[in-house]
Formats: C-alpha cells, structure tokens, sequence
C-alpha cells in the first residue's frame, strides 16, 4: 500500500444534458428507459436456458424465433413502462437548498430530502449502465423509514458534478466552488484481496456447501438441475461477490471525508464523512494472524447494515478497509477517529470465572476506555475490536443471563446506530458491568456537550476562506425548513 498525492479533481458545476423546465426541474438522463428496460436480460437468457433443459426442449429454429420475441415483447413493455415513469420523474434544488425529487406513474410522489441532514451521497455505476457511460447517484439523510433517493441515470461526470454539489449545499458553502482535493492513504492490491478471502472459515465452509449442493442436485436432478442450480446461485459464488465488490478498493483522504472507490463489476464511489461514523470495528480471522491483516468495518449515521437498493449488494456492510495489516489500519482510523491511539489504551480483562460461560475465547475478553472511546475486545477464532466515540453512544444497557446469573457475571453493551460494529463487554462481574455502564454514560453525556464534530466541511471551507451563502453560515448547523418531518425527508 502506499500514499502519494494527486492532483486535485477538478471540479463542474452541475449541468445536465436535458434543459431544465420552466420551474427549474431537470430529468434524468434520456437513455435510462432503454437501460432500466436492458438490465433484466442477462437473467432471463439463463433462466431461458435452464427451462429448456429442464424440459427437454431442442433449440430449433421455431423455438428460437418464438424465445426471440418474447423477449422483444417483454422488452418493450419494459421500456415503455420506464419511459412513463422518466417522463414523470424530476429532481431540483429548492429555495431552501434542499433536494426535491418528483417521481410515479399512477400516483405523484413528491419529496423533499433536507440537505442539511445529509448522510451520504454516493455514485454507482451497475455494469449494464457502466458500458454506456451512465452512473446513479443515491442520496440518504438522516431519518425513520426510507430516507433516500436514488437518482438513475445520469453521465458519469454530471453525477460526480451533483454529488459535489449536493455535499457543499449540505455544509452550507457556495456549491460553485472547486471540490476539495484528495491525497490517495491505501490501495488494496487484488492479489492481497483475493489471498484474504481464501484464508477464512467462511470460504471454506460454502465452498463444502457448494459441493454437497451439487452432488445432491446431480444424484436428484441429473445435469438439468445443475442448471437450475447455479442461475439460482451457489454459496461460493459469495466469495466472488466479495471479490468484485471490494476490487481495486482504495482509500484517499479529503476534507470531506475519506473517499472510497471500489468495484469490479460495479463501480462505486462512496464518502465517510468523520463526524458521520459512529462506531469502528476490526475483524481478524485466525488464518489472517500470520500475515497481520485485518478488515476495519464501520457504523455509519443513516446507512445501516442491511440497506440494499436497486440490487446492490455493496451496502449489505459498510467496510473502511476490506484488508489491510494492522500499521496501515490503525493509521487510516486515525483519519476518522483523530487524536486516538488505540494501541496505548490499557485492557481490563474479564474476570477468570468467566471461562466457565466462554471457555473457548474468556482470554480474549476485555474492555478499555480513555477520554475519547470506549473499546471491547473478543473471539478466539475471529478476534474483534469494536470502538465506540463517548460522543457517539447512543445508550447504555447491562444484560444478564441465568448462566451468568449464577456466576455472577454480565454483559455491558454499548448501543450504536444499526451495522456490523456492537460493543459489547461480554461476562464481565456483574457489580463492575453496572459501575462501567454508569461511568460511560456519564462520559457520553460530558462528550456530547462540547461535541462539534458535525461541523466538519464547513469549517473546513471557512478556513479555505469559501464564502458561505446567507441561507446556511458555515459556522452554524443549518435549520430544518418548518414543516419538515423530523426524519428529514418530507412527504408530499
């Protein structure tokens, strides 16, 4: 891995191919009908073929032209039911800043996503879309229930345009400025990535999953349903997944956050803006421990770990390093987590009778604090470290079981937003876990009363000497708009 500056992006106002209407209202791009009415046919020529070997069917000349225009059928009903809905769809910006988008065909939704609520704005580029230069853009706020948007399709450089614009209305700065620049931290190289997947459990676990599918399905079912079988997808095919997902993953830093590029098949941009995440996590299987890797995975405000959309699976977990050794891990938390060395933060272990309700990992189990974060370690076969800021600790809670109960131990938990990280203090004695569930909301609380970390960006482009616009000081966390829903997405 190395870093090395680069050059900074330059920068584009946004400016959409189609010409906005007399209100200020943009579409889409035009050929997002053709592309939404194509994505369906890799699955349907597979599928096609599985049924005619099921059944036995030849590939004459008749069943062909019969096969080839039934997709046509399909296909254009597809697109024309795309093209009503890209007629119907548009998105501006209001005089409020805020991001409104119009969209149905039978029935009109309106919404508006307040930008000062910003979560994270992100472009994705699906394969299908990709080989026509085409990109979406996928906005979250903060809020209950579905509190993003997706935006399909637009130019690869009118999305990146949009996304700019939409994170500096977000801190309140003028949005025709040039975007920040970027200074490239890691790159993981794919024989790295590849290797990492081979050496865990799980690999291991669907590859012998996958061969007993097979074995049982060829004994039933016979080469036919060894068809069937992989168009509905085999266990390994997730190390595949994986692989695509988090190919040429790199991570560069910005005074917007840490940008991370990835994808193979699909190409995805994200940014994990520091006063955004809300808890770490470092996982480290047993086979990783030669060679000190580790993956660092992250809890993010408003992106929670089961988020999928448009079938995406790039959200199913929200990762800052997908691998990584341990030196280069620890140094690109402290981009999000700055001023904290985990690595001088002294342990309290669990108690030793602990080992009679964890015999496997009670060595393993321990907690540490200083002033900044809260830290719980376990797991002997996958070790993990799951951080916590005091600031972001949203609750405080002590469990205990009836097995802990007659040992005299229990488990302290510090609640995060929804996703992959918990903090929990497994088996500790059960008089210290209520003092320490005490102490850390005490800590939490004083934390929260001098937090300033939402301010980032603005500060930033404060001290880059970016005027603000009037509407949104960069000093002052910009106000919801009156009668918007506490979620942040209003409804009309």
């Amino acid at each position: 891995m190395s870093g090395q500056q680069q050059d900074p992006l330059s920068f584009e106002v946004f400016k959409p191919g189609s010409a906005p209407d007399e209100h200020g209202r943009r579409r889409v791009h035009k050929w997002t009908p053709f592309v939404q009415g194509l994505q369906w046919w890799p699955g349907a020529l597979v599928g096609g073929v599985a049924i005619m070997a099921q059944s036995g069917v030849s590939l004459s000349q008749g069943v062909l032209l019969i096969g080839i225009a039934a997709v046509a059928v399909i296909t254009l009903v597809g697109v024309g039911f795309a093209y009503l809905e890209w007629q119907r769809r548009w998105f501006w910006f209001d005089d409020d800043g805020d991001l409104r988008v119009d969209s149905g065909v039978l029935s009109l939704n309106r919404r508006r996503l307040q930008l000062s609520r910003l979560q994270s704005v992100d472009v994705l580029q699906p394969l299908i879309p990709r080989l026509v230069g085409l990109a979406e853009v996928r906005v979250e706020v903060a809020g209950a229930g579905d509190s993003k948007v997706n935006l399909q399709y637009l130019t690869l450089a009118e999305a990146n345009a949009l996304r700019n614009e939409i994170i500096a209305r977000s801190a309140g700065v003028r949005h025709d400025a040039e975007e920040a620049p970027e200074n490239l931290l890691a790159q993981v190289p794919p024989g790295d990535l590849l290797v990492s997947l081979l050496l865990r459990a799980e690999t291991f676990g669907l590859l012998v999953m996958t061969v007993v599918l097979f074995v049982v399905t060829f004994w039933n079912a016979g080469p036919a349903g060894l068809v069937f079988l992989l168009v509905g997808g085999v266990p390994i095919f997730g190390t595949f997944t994986q692989f695509s997902r988090y190919y040429d993953f790199t991570v560069a830093e910005s005074p917007d956050g840490l940008r991370l590029r990835h994808g193979l098949l699909q190409k995805t941009r994200q940014t994990v803006p520091p006063g955004r995440v809300q808890a770490v996590g470092f996982v480290q299987p047993f086979l990783w421990r030669r060679r000190d890797w580790v993956r660092v995975r992250l809890n993010v405000a408003g992106v929670s770990s089961h988020n999928q959309g448009s079938g995406d699976q790039s959200y199913s977990e929200n990762v800052l390093l997908p691998v990584a050794p341990w030196p280069v891990a620890l140094a690109i938390v402290a981009r999000v987590l700055p001023g904290v060395d985990l690595t001088d933060i002294p342990w309290q272990p669990a108690p030793e009778r602990s080992r009679k309700r964890a015999w496997i990992q009670w060595r393993q189990l321990a907690v540490a604090w200083d002033d900044t974060v809260f830290i719980t370690r376990g797991g002997r076969i996958v070790e993990r470290w799951d951080v916590v800021p005091h600031v972001r600790t949203q609750s405080v809670r002590v469990t205990q079981g009836p097995w802990q109960r007659s040992l005299g131990l229990a488990s302290m938990h510090v609640d995060s937003t929804p996703g992959a990280v918990r903090i929990t203090g497994h088996h500790r004695d059960a008089v210290e876990a209520r003092r320490l569930a005490q102490e850390q909301a005490d800590r939490a609380a004083a934390a929260r009363a001098s937090d300033t970390s939402l301010r980032w960006i603005g500060r930033h482009y404060a001290g880059e000497g970016v005027a603000p616009e009037q509407a949104a000081p960069s000093d002052v966390v910009p106000q919801p708009p009156e009668g918007t829903e506490p979620g942040g997405v209003e409804q009309l």
